[in-house]
This record gives structure tokens, sequence and C-alpha cells, in this order.
């Protein structure tokens, strides 16, 4: 479950509702919103138009007179103020994500039109840095991707990933404090409507990426009246019941999706990273060297862990898979680990960072939806992904430290549905590993009247603006700056 370029999607997804009812909670209704006092935003190299403000929120809905937090919001005025339509507000991926730079950095990249049509506002979603933050306090190495994804044991045993979930969701609630309680979903869809109410501004539009569909799926269902236009970029399987459970299973299909890309390219004749002569053979070289891997690991200093194994190997896949820019990655691991080497590990976002988003990672996917607790439950969903699905190994349907959470979800998950305003856009690549479309159209059947799918003939995560593609780009600039959609779904070859 983006926003993910390659090294936040490392972060997000590694990381990887509090739920509302259908309707927001009456104790949730805001009360009169002082003004924001705009400053400028810490760190470098930020646009000089861009400053920041801090809109305070209840941490638990259910007691707003209760404690309260800080959202870091970020904004960058349209550039006409006569072509102005209101606020646009880049939802990002994870949970773990941050948008507070977005406007300085991804905004830049909207159309013009777009750009002058709306104010760029990002902001950091609960828990997260520079927002009123929040933290595990994890061993450093319980924050490597491999044990946060819950990859098995060579012979697939989830015995390990049981005894890590204790560990893990144990340091969670001893370092953790109130505040992890209160992460999660639909608390951030409220949120987000505190933050339209301190901009004044009658409704919202939005661009959400990978996990950021899920909230601005949520938003539009608890706040319909207060959505303007909404566009979903890469979208999650929004399953009321397993919620950020589906979103894992769902690297099982976008694996399957994405790996022949990366086989053909690396099969490619006059490919200087050429693994194979064939596709198939690409496949096979890829089992074979995960296998030899899980029986004879390779040394690599610097990484975590400073080991080349198996799961090494196959989170490496995971994470080349994001975009064909990784591709060349993933061959060259593969050839020197095929020579008995191991290349050094690519840079890893600095601790800090990391302990904070795998907090608002852990919390916002397990307080969203209840896990199993049985290790026999993960043990035969694992069994069961390794014999479908090779290449993933039983990793997405395996424990998370959400086995162990101490905490039951406060209320049932927001269902998404077809109630509401005919004002989403969907868009999404065809072949995405973290959002694989299988996923996308359970959110499009979701939202049934509501919603136009654009699906992008494009290998990726991330469909609008990251592919090229003139036809989906256009559907979405058009629909952001005149409100036209397609008048169905379609596909842009």
């Amino acid at each position: 479950m983006k926003q993910i370029t390659r090294n936040a999607a490392l972060v997000a997804t590694a990381a990887a509702v509090l739920a509302g009812l259908s309707s927001p909670p009456a104790a949730s209704a805001a009360p009169a919103v002082r003004p924001l006092e705009w400053g400028r935003c810490a760190g470098p190299d930020l646009d000089p138009r861009q400053r920041c403000a801090t809109v305070e929120v209840p941490m638990d809905y259910a007691d707003p007179a209760g404690p309260s937090i800080g959202i870091v919001v970020s904004r960058i005025p349209s550039e006409n103020p006569a072509a102005r339509r209101g606020a646009l507000l880049m939802i990002p991926g994870g949970p773990g994500g941050t948008s507070v730079d977005a406007p300085s950095e991804k905004g830049q990249r909207l159309p013009r039109a777009v750009r002058e049509a709306y104010d760029l506002i990002g902001f950091a979603p609960r828990g997260n840095t520079p927002s009123t933050a929040v933290g595990c306090g994890l061993r450093y190495a319980d924050l490597a991707t491999s044990r946060l994804r819950p990859w098995p044991a060579p012979d697939g045993s989830v015995a390990d990933n049981m005894l890590s979930a204790r560990r893990m969701s144990d340091a969670c609630a001893s370092n953790g404090g109130e505040l992890i309680r209160h992460i999660g979903t639909a608390n951030v869809a409220r949120d987000i409507d505190r933050v339209r109410a301190a901009l004044g501004e009658p409704r919202l539009s939005a661009w959400g990426v990978s996990y950021g569909t899920y909230v601005g799926a949520v938003y539009g269902q608890l706040y319909p009246h207060r959505t303007d236009r909404i566009v979903l970029d890469s979208n999650g399987d929004p399953d009321p019941v397993r919620v950020q459970r589906a979103w894992l299973a769902g690297f099982e299909r976008g694996v399957e999706d994405v790996f022949p890309e990366f086989a053909a390219w690396a099969s490619a004749p006059g490919n200087p990273d050429r693994v194979a002569r064939t596709a198939a053979q690409v496949r096979s070289r890829f089992l074979s060297l995960a296998a030899r891997l899980d029986r004879a690991p390779l040394p690599r200093p610097g990484a975590n862990p400073p080991v080349l194994d198996g799961n090494e190997l196959r989170q490496a896949m995971l994470s080349a898979l994001y975009d064909p820019d990784g591709f060349a990655d993933l061959a060259r691991l593969m050839r020197a680990a095929e020579r008995g080497t191991a290349l050094p590990a690519p840079p890893s976002p600095p601790e800090e960072l990391l302990q904070n988003a795998t907090a608002v990672g852990a919390g916002t996917i397990c307080n969203d939806a209840a896990w199993p607790r049985s290790a026999e439950v993960y043990q035969r969903d694992v069994t069961d992904s390794r014999a479908a699905y090779p290449l993933t190994a039983g990793m997405p349907r395996n424990a998370m430290l959400c086995a162990a959470w101490p905490y039951r979800p406060r209320q049932p998950a927001v269902r998404i549905t077809g109630d509401g305003p005919s004002n989403v856009l969907l868009v999404q690549n065809e072949r995405d590993v973290a959002t694989p479309l299988s996923g996308a159209l359970r959110m499009r059947q979701a939202l049934g009247r509501r919603a136009v799918m654009v699906t992008v003939d494009a290998t990726g995560h991330d469909a609008y603006l990251a592919n090229g593609n003139a036809c989906g780009d256009r559907a979405v600039t058009d629909f952001l700056t005149s409100g036209r959609r397609p008048d169905r779904d379609v596909r842009c070859a």
C-alpha cells in the first residue's frame, strides 16, 4: 500500500481506519477556526513561495475538548489569482508519507493551468514529522524493510514473524504514547476537513496517490458535500473488512503483472545489464538465485541486515519493480550475486525518519482493521501463497506486527460506496507492483456512479505525470481545470 519516488516508497511502504461511521460523528464538528499564521517552512531547497502553518485538531475526535495535536500544512498560492478555483490538496501515500514539500516538488510538475487554478496544499498527516510526531523506538534491525514486510523463513515458517510482531508491537505500545492509538485513516480524513476549514475553503479538491487514494475515498465518504474535484491515482483495494491486509496481498498480483516487463528488459539483446537470453530464463534464474541465497547468504556490509539472503533479494526485486528505472539495479544485483559477491546497499533514509514513518504506518495499518492473531491462520495463508505466487514467497499474506497489536479498532472501517457527488476521477497504470489494476478495479466498483476510471498502458507506481502518456495526463489535467471527465471508463494506449 506511494506517493511512493522509490526512496519515498521504501519509507512509506516499509511502515506498511481508525475508522469512522458512515458519516462523521457529532463530536468531530469543527469549532470556530482561527486564521492560519503562515511562516517559513523547514527544509532545504524549497520554493520560496511555499509557506507553512499549523492546524490544531483533537487527538481523539470522540473527546474534542481533550488534548490536541498539530497538523503542519504547506501552501503555494495560485499563480494567477484571477483564474483561481480553490485549493488542491496533495494527499501522500504510505501510510507514513508526507506531502509537506510537495507544493515545491511534484506540484511544480503540474501544468501551468492547474497551478493557476489552485493553491497547492501539502500536509504532514497526524503522527508524521513535522506535525505532532509519534515513534515506536524500534531496534535498528527491526527497521529493515524485509522485517517490516513480513517475509517468512526460507522453509515457509512464520514462527519468527510472530515473535517479531510481538516484540515490535510491544515497543509501539510502550513508546508510542496515547497518540499511536489515534493514528488511522478516518482520523486523517477528519483532520483534512479541519485543514479545509482553516484554509477558508467551502470545498476541497485533492490529488491522492497510492495509500492517499484510500484517504481521499474515505474523505469523500465522510464529507461528500465538502469535495470538489477528486483525483485518485494508483488505487488500492478498499475492502472494508481487510483494508490494509488486502493492500499487502495485492503485491502477489502486482509482482506477477510487472515482473514480465523486467524479464523482457533483462533478456533484451544489446542490454549491457542483460541477465539471460529469454524472459523465461530471467524468471527461473531469479527463483534459483533466491533459493541459493536462502541456503548460503552473502555478506553485505553497510546494509540492514548486513547480508544478502533470499528474502533480501526478493525485497530488492519488489523495490525495483516500483519503477522501470530500477530494473538495472535489480539486474546488476542478480549478476553480482551469481558471481558470489553482493553490491553495496542503496542509501537508506535516516533512522529518525524511518522510526517516524514506521510508527505512523504501524498505527494506521493495525488500527484500521483487526488482524488475525493466530499463527495457524498466517501459516496456512503463507503456504497457499507460496504455491501460487513463488516470486513473493508468501510475504503478502504473512503476519505483520499487527498480528500482536495490543489495541482493537474502535469502530468499523469506513465502507466506500457510490453515495455522493459524481466528482471522482481514477487514474491507474495497468502494471503497478504496489497497487495493481485488480485492486484498482475494486475501488472503481465500490465508487460506482461517483467515478470514472482512466487506465493507462504503462508500468510503474504513480500514473499522472509519471509515464509521459499524453492521453492519461490530459484526462486528469482537463478534469482539474475544467471539471470535464470522459463519458465512460477509458484505456489510454
